[in-house]
Formats: structure tokens, C-alpha cells, sequence
């Protein structure tokens, strides 16, 4: 019998992660939700709840640990949802983001999510080679399109940053039946989904991913109720 798959959702707010956390569960697997209030315990449904600060980077290995002494096996699916920008001083100014704002959101939009990736690249060396394993990154658009407001500064650095590297590593693992996804929900005529992001699309969309269903490349584009669409 094939042992029950674990998933880790770091960033587990109200509308993503909570609709991501109730997909997996219902699919089987275990499941373990990380977020500034963790309780560092299981809920009653099950769900391991752990507490973080993704502006530390050295703080994520722990969790990795945590989940892995609780389920006794490293994740197989690591989603990473979390994100952070700051708000310009002057509205109109770009250049009003401190430099100190601008490397704490790129601690948690870029470097926090790396080393996610390290430690469930280590963790996957554990688990049976036929396990499907996936990364996966809550993406948007400004990777491939400028979004003319200054408050967006922090937001496109680390999306643009991390689509490289999420890039890079599918390039590389996928022949290794590994996969990493920027997955990035769009309105169905390709447009920057904004505010309006879709829990329940994205939860329905991550299992697909998870699953490693149909040829979707690294960078996961998609529109709710049809899965993975290609844009230009």
C-alpha cells in the first residue's frame, strides 16, 4: 500500500491557502498549513498547524522538520503562497520604497520560497522514486508585464525573481519526473487577475499540478474553470 502523500502550504491565508488546504485534504493527502498565527498543532480535521515569519528565511528548515516528525515523510508537494510588498511613501514615487522594505519583501517573495525548494529537494531524495513530486509558487502576471503603480515595486521584484529561478529548476528536474510551477490565474482574456484571485480555481488548479496532469509548462498560466491556458 502507497504510503498517504503529505502537502505543505506555506502561507495559509483565507482565500488560497484555506480553498488549497480543504482541496488536498479532500484528495487524501495530509496536510500541514503554515502562517503568522500557527498554533504549532494538529486541528481537529487533522491539519498540522505551524507558525512562521517568512521575512526569515532561516526560519523555514524548521518546518520542514516539523512536518516531517509529524507525518513521518518530507512533503511531496510544497506549495508556497505567501507574499509581501510596502507601500511607497509618495504615492507617485518608485523610488520612496526603502531599501530595508525592499530586501524584507524580497526575503518573503523570493528568498524564503528558495529555500523552501532547497529543503523539498533534499526531502524528495527520501521519498519512493515513483511519488510525484511538485513545487509549486502563488504567481501573477507582472513576471512578463510591467504594472505601471508604484505600490507594485516589491510585489514584481520577487515574482519576477523567483519566476526565474522556478524556470530554471522545471528545466532542469522535470526529466526527472519533478516538477516546479509559477502558477498564475488570469481573467480569460489574459489579464492581470489583481485582487480578484480565485481560491477555489487556484485549489482546483494545484491539484491538477500536483498530479502532473497534462503538458503544462513551468510557467502555469490559467483561468478558472478551464484550467491551464496558454497566453501570449
Amino acid at each position: 500500500m502507497a504510503a498517504t502523500p503529505v502537502v505543505l502550504i506555506l502561507g495559509a491565508g483565507p482565500r488560497i491557502g484555506a480553498a488549497v488546504a480543504e482541496k488536498f485534504a479532500s484528495s487524501g493527502y495530509k496536510v500541514s498549513v503554515v502562517s503568522r498565527k500557527g498554533t504549532g498543532s494538529k486541528a481537529a480535521e487533522g491539519v498540522l498547524s505551524l507558525k512562521a515569519d517568512f521575512t526569515k528565511p532561516d526560519s523555514i528548515p524548521a518546518l520542514f522538520n516539523a512536518v516531517k516528525t509529524e507525518f513521518h515523510a518530507s512533503p511531496s508537494v510544497v506549495i508556497y503562497n505567501a507574499a509581501a510588498l510596502t507601500p511607497p511613501s509618495d504615492k507617485d514615487s518608485v523610488f520612496s520604497v526603502s531599501a530595508e522594505s525592499v530586501a524584507s519583501d524580497l526575503n518573503v517573495n523570493t528568498i524564503s520560497p528558495y529555500v523552501a525548494a532547497q529543503q523539498a529537494v533534499s526531502g524528495w531524495e527520501t521519498l519512493p522514486k515513483e511519488a510525484k513530486k511538485t513545487f509549486i509558487y502563488t504567481g501573477n502576471i507582472m513576471n512578463v508585464c510591467i504594472v505601471p503603480m508604484p505600490m507594485m515595486l516589491d510585489l514584481g521584484i520577487g515574482k519576477s525573481a523567483s519566476s526565474f529561478w522556478i524556470g530554471l529548476a522545471d528545466a532542469l528536474y522535470s526529466a526527472r519526473g519533478i516538477r516546479f510551477f509559477y502558477a498564475d490565474e488570469r481573467h480569460g482574456d489574459g489579464k492581470f487577475k489583481g485582487m480578484a484571485l480565485d481560491g477555489a480555481a487556484h485549489a482546483e488548479f494545484f491539484a491538477q499540478l500536483a498530479d502532473h496532469e497534462g503538458s503544462v509548462p513551468s510557467h502555469a498560466t490559467f483561468v478558472k474553470g478551464k484550467g491551464y491556458v496558454e497566453f501570449k
